[in-house]
C-alpha cells in the first residue's frame, strides 16, 4: 500500500511539472499581444535617438532590447554574443535594457561577457516600435529603419534556416534595398517590455 502511495505521488509530481513545462513552452510560442495605442514604426523611417548613438566609422547600428528576467531574452544571449563576435567590426553593438527593476551596465556586461555599449533609455523602444523582448533593431549608419524583429523563430535560436537577424546584417552589409522575411520574423515573440509578463 505504501508503495502504491508513493508511485501516486510520483506520477502526480512529474505530471505537474510537465504540464507546467508544456504550459511555459506553449505560452511563450505565442505572439506578444501588442500594446493599446501601440505606433508602428515603418521600415525607412529615420530613428532619433541620443547622441552617444551617432553612428561611428560610417557603421549601422544594432540594438538589442534585452530584459534580465525574460526568459526568452536570456536563451537569447548565446546567439546575440555569436552576432556581436562575427561583425563586432562592421556593427556597432548597444544592449537596451528594458526592465522596471536597478541594473548597471557592469551587471548587464557581466551577463553577456561582453564590454559593449549598454543604456537603460526605455523611450528608444517606443521610437524603433519596440514592445516585446528580446528584440533586434538594426538601424543604417544614418539611422534609418532597417529590421525591426525577431532574432530566430525558436525559442533558443538554434534553427539555422530562420537567423532573421543576421540575415538582416548580411543584407544591409551587401546594401540590398529590398529585404523579404516571413511573419515569423517580424511578429514580436516574447516578454512585453518593461515587465516581464506574457
Amino acid at each position: 500500500m505504501r508503495k502504491a502511495t508513493i508511485i501516486v505521488w510520483l506520477t502526480l509530481l512529474l505530471g505537474a511539472i510537465a504540464a507546467l513545462f508544456w504550459r511555459t513552452d506553449w505560452i511563450y510560442s505565442l505572439p506578444t499581444p501588442v500594446p493599446p495605442r501601440y505606433v508602428a514604426v515603418d521600415f525607412g523611417n529615420g530613428i532619433k535617438l541620443p547622441a552617444q548613438f551617432n553612428p561611428r566609422n560610417n557603421k549601422p547600428v544594432f540594438l538589442h532590447f534585452f530584459n534580465p528576467r525574460c526568459p526568452c531574452s536570456k536563451f537569447n544571449i548565446p546567439h546575440f554574443k555569436s552576432l556581436v563576435k562575427e561583425y563586432g567590426d562592421k556593427v556597432d553593438f548597444t544592449i537596451v535594457v528594458m526592465s522596471d527593476r536597478e541594473y548597471s551596465e557592469k551587471d548587464i556586461q557581466a551577463k553577456f561577457n561582453l564590454q559593449i555599449a549598454v543604456v537603460f533609455d526605455t523611450a528608444i523602444a517606443k521610437a524603433c516600435g519596440v514592445y516585446s523582448t528580446p528584440q533586434a533593431v538594426l538601424l543604417t549608419p544614418g539611422l534609418q529603419l532597417y529590421y525591426r524583429g525577431n532574432y530566430n523563430r525558436t525559442r533558443y535560436c538554434t534553427d539555422k534556416n530562420s537567423e532573421y537577424a543576421k540575415k538582416a546584417i548580411d543584407a544591409l552589409l551587401a546594401h540590398t534595398t529590398n529585404i523579404q522575411f516571413d511573419r515569423h520574423a517580424l511578429i514580436a515573440y516574447g516578454c512585453q517590455v518593461p515587465k516581464c509578463t506574457k
